[in-house]
C-alpha cells in the first residue's frame, strides 16, 4: 500500500500540474469505487469546477475544488493519481478520467481496492478514517514528547501501535520496519516498556525514513507509480524491509521475517534487541 512518501510524491506532482485546471468532463469506468455517491452525482458536483490544489493527510489525497464539494481519495493497495497532457497512450487500469481544460487527471487502480468520496470542501469530511487521523509522521506535531505520552498508556506491541493511523498517520509496513531498525527496537517490544531515550531515537528514525522515501520518490515494490507515471527509487535504499534471509547491512546477521499482528515484519535480531 502506498504510504506517506508515496502519496506525498503523487500530491506534489498533482498540485503542481493540476491546480488551476477546470474539470470539463469525467469518464467513470468503475462507479463502485465512489463510496458515498453515484457516478452521476460525482459528475454533477465536480464538472465545471476548478481544481484549487491537492493536499494530503496520512495516506489520503484531498483534491480541492472551488465548489462546495471536493474529492477525497484513498489509494489502498494499487491506486494512483496521474496527470498527463492527454497526448499519451492509454494508461493501464485507468478507472476514472477527469478531462481538464489542459490535460487529464487519471485515477489508476490495478486491483480496484481504492476508495473515492465526494466530501465538503470545508470542515469535517464525514469520513471517519480521515477525520480521526493522528498527526503525520513527518509533521511538527509528531514529537518525541507526543509519542512518549501515547506509548506509556498502552501495553500494545510497538509495530501495531505505529500502524494505527489514529496514533500516527502515514506509516505502513515498509517505513515502520525501517524506522524500528534505525531506532534499534524489536517490533514486538511493548510500548510501555520503551524508555524516553529510545522514544527519542524512534521519533528521529521515523522522520529520517520518511524523508528518505520522499527524497527518492517513494518505494516501488510492486505497483506504485507517482503522479508523473514513474516508479519510485527508494526500494534500493531499504535496510530491512524485503531483505529476509539476507545479511544485515550493519552487522551481517541474517534478517528475519515473521508475522506480527497479521502483518509481515522484517528485523535484525542483533541490531534490534
Amino acid at each position: 500500500m502506498p504510504e506517506l512518501p508515496e502519496v506525498e510524491t503523487i500530491r506534489t506532482y498533482i498540485d503542481e500540474k493540476a491546480a488551476g485546471r477546470r474539470i470539463e468532463n469525467m469518464i467513470i469506468y468503475l462507479p463502485r469505487l465512489i463510496k458515498n455517491r453515484s457516478g452521476d452525482e460525482l459528475k454533477q458536483a465536480l464538472t465545471g469546477r476548478r481544481i484549487t490544489g491537492c493536499s494530503r493527510k496520512g495516506k489520503y489525497l484531498f483534491l480541492h475544488t472551488d465548489g462546495a464539494m471536493s474529492l477525497l481519495i484513498h489509494l489502498r493497495m494499487t491506486g494512483s493519481l496521474i496527470y498527463e497532457t492527454g497526448k499519451g497512450e492509454e494508461i493501464r487500469a485507468q478507472r476514472i478520467i477527469f478531462m481538464l481544460d489542459t490535460g487529464r487527471l487519471i485515477y489508476r487502480d490495478i486491483r480496484t481496492l481504492g476508495c473515492l468520496w465526494l466530501v465538503p470542501s470545508v470542515g469535517l469530511t464525514g469520513i471517519q478514517g480521515y477525520d480521526t487521523l493522528g498527526p503525520d509522521g513527518n509533521s511538527p506535531d509528531f514529537t518525541a514528547a507526543y509519542l512518549y505520552s501515547k506509548l506509556k498508556t498502552t501495553h500494545r506491541k510497538i509495530k501495531p501501535f505505529l500502524l494505527d493511523q489514529t496514533q500516527v498517520a502515514g506509516l505502513g509496513n515498509i517505513y515502520v520496519d525501517e524506522a524500528l531498525f534505525l531506532a534499534g527496537l524489536r517490533p514486538s517490544r511493548r510500548c510501555d516498556a520503551i524508555s524516553k531515550a529510545a522514544v527519542q531515537r524512534l521519533c528521529e528514525a521515523i522522520h529520517t525514513v520518511l524523508a528518505e522515501g520522499l527524497a527518492n520518490g517513494g518505494t516501488t515494490v510492486r505497483n506504485f507509480i507517482g503522479g508523473s507515471g514513474k516508479e519510485g527509487q527508494n526500494q534500493s535504499h531499504l535496510r530491512v524491509y524485503g531483505r529476509e534471509g539476507k545479511p544485515c547491512l550493519a552487522c551481517g546477521t541474517t534478517i528475519r521475517y515473521v508475522k506480527l499482528a497479521g502483518r509481515g515484519t522484517h528485523y535484525c535480531p542483533h541490531c534490534q534487541r
